[in-house]
């Protein structure tokens, strides 16, 4: 039977007004009393939202817009995750269209990148050690643990290779989103989990020696050069995408099968919205609304062509059991494991006792044991 993998809740971020937006409210006469309605104050912060939003907005050459059924909006920032520009895009974009909901390329899984500092996360992305390892493997399983490390290997050597952390087009959206007035902050990728158990149990077991062997010897020098020139494709993903380029069903579950995701959840943000009602009787008024959606550049096309079809998302959030050769090969893999570990433990042993034997002192009180033990 197969075990099906829900996701994690999506988070909504409710935005922190800036003090800057204060001052864009009408002035109001001396000494008339400032009694506003909860309505009147949205409907302030609203008309002052919607007076910065730019109709015709001045957006970068990396975003791609598209529109709903019901007219609300979407613009697609398509982004390298490890660029400067990416960053300097996604402020300019959310601030020229102020929109209602922005949705990024994270899962509850990645938050932790948002709450943290450059350094933190530069220190994070170099450090794969083996408590790493061991909470991948009790998160996901023993292979899609390792998967999840060896991927981590290769986001490391990239910030090693650039000295910059990763997912800073991110950051920036978080920020921004605090400033806009009634914006919403939501995770719109697969969470990572149910990517990866789906991921291994698409290939074979010589598949995924194959992918491990290519992972562990990434070694190739990248410039800043060679990600700004990579922005008509992410450089993880492109450096991805030619390593599992003969697996084409390791590039549907992790590429995808995630601009499937990332599309419906793009859709799920852009729906109308109903404006406050100072009253019942008041008739009720909605409204399209406006998205930014922050994912790599990569994944823009695919978001593309599945805009306006229909998607089938309990497909992709299930996970299949275990085929026998899977199962075989886990049990092999533990085998050989803890053969090997048992052999270096004896081998080690009889080195030890070897080398104490050898010792002048231990000849000397074997000899004098052997000769005060009494003869028969």
């Amino acid at each position: 039977m197969e075990g099906e993998e829900q996701p994690p809740q999506e988070a909504d971020l409710e935005p922190v007004l800036t003090s800057g937006a204060s001052g864009s409210v009408p002035r109001v006469l001396s000494g008339e009393p400032q009694n506003l309605s909860d309505v009147d104050a949205f409907n302030l912060l609203l008309e002052m939202k919607l007076k910065r939003r730019r109709e015709q907005p001045n957006l970068p050459r990396t975003v791609t817009q598209l529109v709903a059924e019901d007219g609300s909006r979407v613009y697609v920032v398509g982004t390298a995750h490890f660029s400067d520009d990416s960053k300097r895009d996604v402020v300019k974009t959310i601030r020229e269209v102020q929109p209602d909901v922005v949705v990024v390329e994270l899962c509850q899984y990645r938050v932790s990148m948002l709450k943290m500092d450059e350094r933190t996360l530069l220190r994070e992305a170099r450090e794969v050690s083996l408590e790493k390892l061991q909470q991948a493997v009790r998160q996901n399983g023993l292979m899609s643990g390792l998967m999840q490390m060896l991927l981590l290997k290769v986001s490391a050597h990239i910030t090693e290779q650039l000295g910059m952390a990763p997912g800073g087009e991110f950051r920036e959206a978080f920020k921004e989103a605090s400033k806009v007035p009634f914006c919403k902050f939501h995770l719109g990728d697969r969470p990572i989990p149910v990517t990866f158990k789906r991921a291994i149990a698409a290939l074979s077991f010589w598949q995924k020696v194959k992918l491990a062997w290519g992972l562990c010897f990434l070694s190739d020098p990248i410039s800043k050069d060679d990600v700004e020139r990579c922005k008509q494709k992410d450089l993880l993903e492109q450096m991805m995408a030619e390593m599992i380029g003969e697996f084409p069903d390791l590039h549907r579950t992790i590429v995808a099968e995630r601009d499937v995701y990332l599309t419906h959840a793009l859709r799920q943000a852009a729906r109308r919205f109903e404006l406050p009602r100072a009253s019942e009787a008041e008739p009720r008024k909605c409204v399209p609304s406006v998205v930014v959606g922050v994912v790599g550049m990569g994944h823009v096309p695919g978001i593309e062509k599945n805009w306006s079809t229909e998607l089938n998302i309990q497909e992709i959030m299930t996970v299949p059991p275990p085929s026998i050769s899977g199962r075989v090969s886990r049990l092999a893999l533990k085998a050989a494991f803890f053969g090997l570990l048992g052999y270096g433990l004896y081998w080690m042993g009889r080195r030890t006792v070897s080398l104490v034997l050898s010792l002048p002192a231990t000849q000397y009180c074997l000899q004098r044991a052997s000769e005060a033990r009494p003869s028969q």
